[in-house]
């Protein structure tokens, strides 16, 4: 058999072949409004990561304090009239302008804000859901000014929509957003601050069994921030007992910051309660003239009673937590 001999020329047939053309791609549209503001092109737009951005409308909202607003300009009243229509828009930057508005009118003119708080708040809470962190950010700076203005009217002038903003307060000052949650927590320093301590103490009891345990701590935030406040004879309204439980039940939180918040009711409940003790002793000796004493067996008598108030109304080792708070120098 014939040997037929290697060649690594190609067959006549494939060289004789022809080329295939290069495919060229069409530019995008993306692609020719680049190249028509190029330089090059004589365009009037540039791409080019060294410019500096432009201010968008996000950065073009000024968060102004409270002591920088100034009075509505022009007709107060007919600002007033359209306010709740003008926080019910769909153009964010008018709601935060409107919100602004709502804050003018709280600190400059609360008598035209009293009459449609209840909508103006309800309409608040609204924003208070917005993704849009300017409206966020203001509508929660809008919060501390009313409650600065209505804090003796707030709760009792409109019950379910403020039920309704305590809730959404909470939840902000639980977000993971730092700023809205700093804004959240002055808000809520001014509600505890404004507000009468007792019906507030009644709102905030519900809320330190919530799920969520930022919205917990919070909460006992809060009341520690009303139990301040309050005298032993608000106490007793409340429900020395019950504050007392409310307390135990958040010392044993998985935050530190419930954990602390409830040291600080006891320390208050404590304190009120020997404050009155010792106001009782002090009229006894202006009348009767005791000696020390009969002062020091007051007092005496005074911590049994407090040991017994808090054996009948907390487990024993509930009971030895609050002792052991008490007993600490403050």
């Amino acid at each position: 058999m014939a040997l037929r001999a290697l060649d690594n020329t190609l067959p006549a047939a494939v060289a004789d072949r022809p080329k295939k053309a290069a495919k060229i791609s069409k530019p995008t549209v993306a692609a020719a409004a680049a190249a028509a503001a190029s330089p090059e092109s004589g365009g009037k737009k540039r791409n080019d990561e060294n410019l500096t951005p432009k201010a968008t409308a996000e950065q073009a909202v000024e968060y102004v304090r409270s002591e920088d607003l100034q009075p509505v300009a022009g007709s107060a009243k007919a600002r007033a009239a359209g306010l709740v229509a003008e926080l019910d828009s769909r153009d964010w930057v008018k709601v935060c302008e409107a919100l602004n508005d709502a804050r003018r009118l709280a600190i400059h003119h609360p008598a035209l804000l009293s009459p449609i708080l209840e909508k103006v708040v309800l309409a608040i809470v609204k924003t208070m859901k917005n993704p849009r962190s300017a409206v966020l950010k203001t509508s929660v700076m809008a919060c501390a000014d009313i409650f600065r203005a209505f804090g003796n009217l707030i709760s009792s002038a409109s019950g379910e929509a403020f039920d309704k903003l305590l809730l959404q307060l909470l939840l902000k000052a639980s977000q993971d957003k730092r700023f809205v949650c700093e804004e959240a927590e002055k808000a809520m320093r001014a509600m505890a601050t404004s507000m009468p301590p007792l019906p507030l103490l009644k709102k905030l009891k519900s809320y330190v069994h919530h799920a969520n345990p930022r919205v917990r701590a919070k909460a006992a935030v809060a009341m520690a921030h009303c139990a301040a406040r309050m005298d032993v004879e608000t106490m007793k309204e409340f429900g020395m007992p019950a504050l007392l439980q409310v307390s135990a039940e958040l010392l044993n939180d998985r935050l530190p910051e419930a954990r602390e918040a409830a040291r600080s009711i006891v320390t208050s409940t404590h304190a009120a309660f020997f404050k009155d003790a010792a106001a009782g002793q002090e009229e006894e000796e202006k009348e009767k003239e005791e000696e020390e004493k009969e002062k020091e067996e007051a007092m005496g008598a005074a911590a049994a009673a407090w040991e017994s108030l808090c054996a009948l109304s907390l487990s024993p080792i509930s009971a030895q937590a609050v002792a052991k708070i008490v007993s600490q120098p403050q």
